[in-house]
């Protein structure tokens, strides 16, 4: 049944990220990001700043942990913040405070446009779970849950492991693999038998160093190479491309 849907016939478990897997959110985080740090280095350097760009994005930050994106590209541009904590005012100059600016943006921008699904995906997990395959959401998002509810999407998983997830376990995000390894052995599912579905380098280097049976690579944003040169077995522009009557 697996070849119908594009997978080698060993997958018995498919892992989804997502933002830009599954719901059309990564353009929002992007956007996010872009404004909280262009903020922070407009105030840092005045009216010659290097704005934040999408190479930026898709190089230091997209499929990250909201912390580690600020700490990657800060480090990019050679600039050390203090840790501070998760609890941290949004206006605070430490990691904990640009993050959380970013995350009042983010949550901003889903209230006053909502959340939109990519339909191809949806389709294609119905595809399969009625295959008989287990299905997991692994996303670095503390807000999962939510934007899955607001889709009516939180059936189709058997397993979530997101940021809420993450942080109680003491999970490193990716592109470490251990956010998609805790996924698999909560299906109880070897990473040699679990398919990857991911839109982020950072993922695509999880799924290649979690050692998955296979890693798809969904290139909403034209970057097709760089997918496979981070660890994509196959990309793809959508789900649907993969069958499954998707």
């Amino acid at each position: 049944m697996t070849t119908q849907l594009g997978l080698p016939d060993a997958i018995q478990a498919c892992l989804f990220d997502l933002d830009g897997v599954v719901t059309k959110t990564a353009v929002v985080h992007a956007a996010a990001w872009k404004e909280t740090f262009d903020a922070f280095l407009r105030e840092r350097d005045g009216a010659d700043f290097r704005p934040f760009t999408d190479s930026d994005y898709d190089e230091y930050v997209d499929g990250r942990p909201r912390a580690d994106g600020v700490r990657t590209f800060l480090a990019s541009r050679g600039i050390d913040l203090p840790e501070g904590g998760p609890d941290d005012p949004p206006d605070a100059l430490t990691v904990g405070g640009v993050g959380n600016r970013k995350n009042e943006l983010v949550l901003e921008k889903i209230r006053n446009d909502g959340v939109q699904p990519y339909e191809g995906t949806l389709r294609y997990i119905d595809a399969v779970r009625a295959a008989g395959l287990a299905t997991a959401i692994v996303s670095s998002s503390a807000n999962t849950l939510d934007v899955l509810r607001s889709i009516d999407a939180e059936r189709l998983f058997d397993v979530r492991v997101d940021g809420v997830v993450a942080r109680e376990r003491g999970l490193p995000g990716k592109p470490r693999p251990d956010t998609f390894l805790a996924a698999a052995r909560d299906l109880g599912v070897e990473p040699s038998r679990a398919a990857v579905f991911e839109d982020a380098l950072a993922g695509m280097e999880a799924g290649r160093s979690g050692h998955f049976g296979y890693v798809v690579g969904v290139d909403r944003v034209g970057q097709t190479d760089a997918l496979y040169a981070h660890g994509a077995d196959h990309v793809v522009k959508d789900l649907a491309e993969l069958g499954g009557d998707a």
